[in-house]
């Protein structure tokens, strides 16, 4: 019970959110409002040629000799003359003209509601899209542990189309359906209100059956758009890691996995439209079972002389109005129910809570230097106290220091420098950076004056150059060179044809894993930051250029403090301190010559290092 509950509260659409969908619409307004007014102009215009071609029929039954014909208006029991005429075929190409005016009148409001009804749908989706781009470029790390990739790009691509799509469909067809059906049903019923009691039997039928589909398609729907991330999901990781597939021979595995996940999402798909497949066929059933009813009832009144040809034929021309008009309806229903999970799904980005943002009394100000401190720190990925993947974290760096951080896999080092450019929060105490708390400055303001290079190496599509300056966008050459040189990348460079104007492919797929890493240290460099952290970020790289690395970070950059997070103890064994890292606390901490003398995991790792015993 309770789980069914929580599952109900799900599928409600928030009030925030739907203010963002309807923000997203505020400026479309104007195309939006005129698209509705011209779709209800053509709906009469369409509504009015049955009537006209009423008159051209009811001349049929007129004798030969007759010299007068009468343009009348015929509802209910009332026969309002408009003009009349003294010729049978001026009659007819009077009568002819006037439709072909409505068809083209019609024709014209259609066309111009179509356009502005694309201007305002395309323009929906593209405010909707960008909305939902700037609150993921917001989220934390913390918040983007909430959504996969492919979910999020799901989200963007096709979730944003399928409520683009909904919102042309009501602003155009929402609009025309009911109009034609009310105009329609109320001249048929006053033309002819006893045929009219066969729409009495058949709507409510059609009604029920449309009810019953939406309230099975809508679940379908949303099992199949968490199918797509799946699908997503599965095509992204095989394209990034597509070298990977081929090194292996894995590709017969990768195509098998692609094909159960696609095979699985047809299904879903198939299980949501076979509903639309069974109640089309119905509603064609129905309508022409009513058809039949109007043609015999009507056909023997007009044998009576209780109605006219004319009568008959435009009612059978509403009656396909009408029928036309609940399917219209039929087909926005379900369009709208795939939106509404798919607006559920955005609606979901747009409420979650972004828990790292710039407080009220944020200060506009730059650390004053590049110390560290962590005071009784506790951290937690799931933010529960009882199970703290950082604990009694008490550290205090200078400015300037060169720090080694080392430990075994899960350790926990990745985690701790996190905290210091505020990519998550701490769970208990505080950390400081020039003395500050980090949750006082502003994060732009923190994050400027923290280089960090990720244990994952990103590059973007595009230049080196450019790459380069996401560091700094107004860098000089020389300070690009100066950086590129620090990290040892300059050479490398210069060894490409177009130099640093080589072309990157997607992620760097045309540079080596240490070539990477030695970008991504420049471009950090180029920030010239007060702190900055090295997150295993010269593992890809010989021992030689670890070194001359290190070297010139120490002689270049010798104000900044300076966090390398190793797995090799040559790379931090020269560093004024090295932190010892096991199951989220730090274990030990002195420079390499104390930690020999006095840690055991430090001498284990040496040993299993460097080979032999201590002394040897």
């Amino acid at each position: 019970m309770k789980k069914e509950k929580i599952k109900k509260e799900r599928k409600k659409i928030s009030k925030y959110a739907m203010g963002q969908f309807l923000s997203c619409a505020k400026d479309y307004k104007t195309q939006s409002i005129l698209t509705a007014l011209l779709v209800a102009i053509e709906v009469v215009f369409d509504v009015l040629i049955p009537l006209v071609m009423t008159q051209i029929l009811n001349i049929i039954g007129l004798p030969e000799n007759a010299t007068e014909f009468t343009f009348y208006l015929e509802l209910a029991d009332t026969k309002t003359p408009i003009f009349t005429v003294y010729d049978r075929v001026d009659f007819v190409l009077i009568c002819g003209g006037i439709m072909l005016a409505f068809s083209v009148l019609a024709l014209v409001c259609g066309a111009m509601s179509g356009k502005l009804a694309a201007e305002a749908s395309t323009g929906f989706g593209m405010k909707m899209r960008q909305k939902l781009f700037y609150k993921i470029e917001q989220f934390s790390f913390s918040n983007l542990d909430h959504y996969n990739t492919a979910s999020l790009v799901t989200r963007l691509t096709t979730d944003v189309n399928n409520i683009q799509f909904a919102y042309m469909m009501v602003i155009r067809t929402l609009v025309r359906a009911p109009l034609m059906l009310t105009f329609a049903l109320t001249i048929a019923i006053l033309i002819q209100p006893q045929l009219s009691i066969s729409y009495a039997v058949a709507m409510p039928i059609l009604v029920g059956a449309l009810a019953i589909g939406i309230s099975v398609v809508f679940p379908r729907f949303e099992k199949m758009l968490k199918k797509y991330d799946q699908l997503n999901e599965t095509t992204q990781e095989n394209l990034i890691g597509v070298r990977a597939v081929k090194a292996f021979v894995r590709e017969d595995y990768e195509i098998e996995r692609f094909t159960k996940v696609s095979a699985t999402v047809q299904k879903l798909q198939l299980s949501a439209e076979k509903v639309m497949v069974i109640a089309f066929p119905v509603m064609n059933v129905l309508i022409y079972a009513i058809n039949i009813c109007i043609l015999w009832f009507g056909g023997n009144n007009i044998i009576k002389g209780g109605m006219q040809l004319g009568e008959l034929t435009a009612f059978l021309n509403y009656s396909m109005q009408i029928m036309m008009s609940l399917m219209m309806v039929a087909i926005i229903l379900i369009n709208v129910a795939l939106s509404r999970a798919s607006m559920q799904r955005i609606g979901e980005i747009f409420d979650e809570v972004i828990d790292i943002a710039d407080n009220e009394d944020s200060k506009d100000i730059m650390p004053a230097d590049g110390s560290i401190d962590f005071c009784d720190v506790d951290f937690s990925y799931s933010k529960n106290a009882d199970v703290l993947n950082l604990e009694n974290i008490d550290l205090h760096i200078k400015s300037g220091e060169t720090i080694g951080i080392i430990g075994g896999t899960g350790s926990a080092k990745t985690t701790l420098v996190q905290l210091i450019p505020r990519l998550y929060d701490t769970f208990n105490g505080e950390v400081k950076v020039g003395g500050v708390n980090v949750k006082e400055y502003k994060i732009e303001n923190l994050r400027n004056a923290v280089g960090m290079v990720l244990q994952k190496n990103v590059l973007f599509s595009g230049t080196i150059r450019e790459n380069l300056l996401w560091g700094n966008p107004n860098a000089t050459e020389e300070e690009m060179i100066h950086a590129t040189k620090v990290a040892q990348a300059h050479d490398f460079i210069m060894s490409f044809p177009d130099g640093y104007e080589t072309q990157l492919g997607q992620g760097g797929v045309n540079v080596s894993g240490g070539q990477k890493q030695r970008l991504t240290i420049a471009r950090a460099l180029l920030k010239r930051p007060k702190v900055m952290i090295l997150d295993d970020s010269t593992s890809a790289v010989d021992t030689a250029t670890d070194a001359s690395i290190r070297a010139g970070l120490k002689e270049e950059f010798g104000d900044t403090t300076v966090l390398i997070i190793a797995q090799r103890i040559a790379s931090v064994e020269d560093a004024d301190r090295i932190i010892i890292m096991n199951n989220g606390r730090i274990e030990a901490i002195g420079s390499h010559s104390e930690l020999m003398e006095s840690s055991e995991i430090y001498q284990d790792i040496y040993k299993s290092q460097k080979g032999g015993d201590i002394d040897g």
